[in-house]
């Protein structure tokens, strides 16, 4: 089992960002609630492996639907919608940064 702070860190992002429509009251925002279930969903999913075993795919994973988040409401219509964005992006950076924390820890202890 691994002990990196980051892969419990992407795991609370992960399930925030699920139940964030709820939390934050843009349920009614088809296309920001969608993309916050799937996403929050695979980010808890890939955590979840990560906490148990750890491959360098998982963290570009992440990194990847990090870049989905920042540019989803532009490319799901919903960029007008405030709370909603702000959420995505924030947690797009965030979902960003720390895979390659990670990812950098790692490679300076082999």
């Amino acid at each position: 089992m691994t002990t990196r702070w980051q892969d419990w860190a992407e795991l609370v992002l992960g399930v925030w960002l699920f139940f964030s429509p709820w939390l934050l009251s843009y349920s009614d925002v088809t296309g920001a609630a969608t993309n916050a279930y799937i996403i929050g969903a695979a980010i808890v999913v890939l955590s979840l492996i990560e906490l148990y075993t750890w491959e360098r795919w998982e963290e570009w994973i992440n990194l990847v639907l990090g870049v989905w988040l920042i540019i989803a409401p532009w490319v799901l219509g919903f960029s007008i919608a405030g709370r909603p964005t702000q959420n995505m992006v924030v947690l797009g950076i965030l979902m960003i940064v720390l895979p390659l924390w990670a990812v950098g820890q790692q490679s300076q202890r082999v």
